[in-house]
């Protein structure tokens, strides 16, 4: 299984990024559950965003982003998406998705005026 995100990127407060994650080599992947986590200099990983299989119609965000950010998920591309709107100087952080314990090296995105 291999896991690639992208979309980061230096965006400036109130503007809209949607990140990527492409997921290979599985044929399981409308099965399971797909998570983003970031990672902000000197913090801990933390759990952003998870969606369930499509069936399931759930998925859960983290206090600092709920109405901010949208997780959604395509089963006929292997891709998960996590559009991240009003973006604020905290939601700088290397984010990161996560498929069935599988991981990719991250993508960054950075807030700043």
């Amino acid at each position: 299984v291999r896991v690639v995100e992208s979309g980061g990127g230096l965006a400036q407060p109130g503007d809209t990024l949607t990140l990527s994650c492409t997921v290979s080599e599985t044929i399981i992947f409308p099965d399971v559950q797909v998570r983003w986590h970031r990672q902000a200099p000197g913090n801990r990983r933390e759990l952003v965003a998870l969606i369930n299989r499509l069936d399931e119609h759930f998925t859960w965000y983290a206090d600092s982003v709920k109405g901010r950010f949208t997780i959604s998920r395509d089963d006929t591309k292997n891709m998960a998406f996590l559009r991240m709107a009003n973006l604020k100087p905290d939601d700088t952080a290397v984010y990161y998705c996560d498929f069935d314990d599988h991981w990719g090296p991250g993508t960054r995105v950075t807030v700043s005026e």
